[in-house]
């Protein structure tokens, strides 16, 4: 293919780390103006929404979703290319960032999402007593902070094995997940299935907790391929091809956002920091 082939240009606007944003909107911006194609400036968070749609073509909306990935934690209903409503979201650290974080505890390098679950098939996962923050609570919210300062506190002790440190950590974070995302879809009605998005959706242990949870709410459940998991162009380029159709774009002078929240209007979650 040569530019000349291509309907449009789509790129990453946000949110993230600005610099990196700035210099591929940029390019993007180039690219169309050069061509006279139209531009897409693409919500990150909205790439991963929309990317189990590009595997399954029997995807419909609404849908209810889950986002986990090394900066958001999200629980949303997908109503439609740019339709989100935020039924919950993290109070301090996102899932994988307390991946990462374990990872870095534990010795095992970067991305720690992989590594944590390698070691964990290797542990037992009852061996470590590790909080579940807020499970059993009565609100849809998550908080990772203080699993993190646990694994901290777990391998400072000396007292276990880094394998079942790994393996107790990954069951208490499927653990809250699982309970946080039945009292959200509890409240949650009409959609078509349960979908799992994001980084964080690559981990084995959690997309089975997730079958189990569709299932007992009788809905079908989705989740992109592996490939399509962590952050990627392809589903950048499908959020464009997603507003392409109904013959939306941007227009040039469009800025790059560090932070930009699916849904705007979902209230601000009590003692929530700016990532929330």
């Amino acid at each position: 293919m040569t530019l000349d082939d291509v309907d449009a240009i789509a790129a990453t606007a946000g949110p993230g780390l600005i610099g990196g944003v700035m210099v591929g909107l940029v390019s993007a911006k180039a690219l169309a103006m050069a061509t006279g194609k139209p531009l897409y400036a693409i919500n990150h968070l909205e790439g991963h929404a929309l990317s189990p749609r590009l595997a399954d073509a029997g995807l419909h909306f609404p849908y209810a979703l889950l986002l986990v990935s090394g900066g958001h934690c999200q629980i949303l209903r997908v109503d439609g290319v740019g339709q989100y409503r935020r039924y919950a979201t993290t109070i301090d650290d996102a899932l994988g960032e307390a991946f990462d974080k374990t990872a870095k505890i534990l010795g095992l390098g970067y991305p720690g999402g992989p590594k944590v679950e390698k070691l964990a098939r290797e542990g037992d996962a009852k061996a470590v007593p590790l909080p579940r923050p807020l499970v059993g609570s009565g609100e849809p919210h998550f908080s990772f902070a203080g699993l993190k300062s646990a694994v901290l506190r777990a391998k400072e002790s000396g007292k276990y094995a880094d394998a079942d440190i790994a393996a107790s950590f990954q069951q208490a974070a499927v653990d809250c997940v699982v309970d946080r995302l039945r009292i959200a879809l509890g409240g949650m009605d009409g959609v078509t299935a349960l979908v799992v998005a994001g980084g964080v959706a690559a981990n084995s242990a959690i997309r089975a907790a997730l079958e189990g949870v569709a299932e007992q709410f009788g809905l079908p459940f989705t989740a992109p391929p592996m490939a399509l998991c962590t952050d990627n162009a392809a589903m950048i380029a499908w959020a464009g091809l997603e507003r392409f159709e109904p013959g939306h774009s941007d227009p040039l002078d469009i800025s790059a956002r560090p932070r930009w929240p699916l849904d705007p209007d979902a209230e601000t979650v009590r003692g929530a920091g700016v990532k929330a």
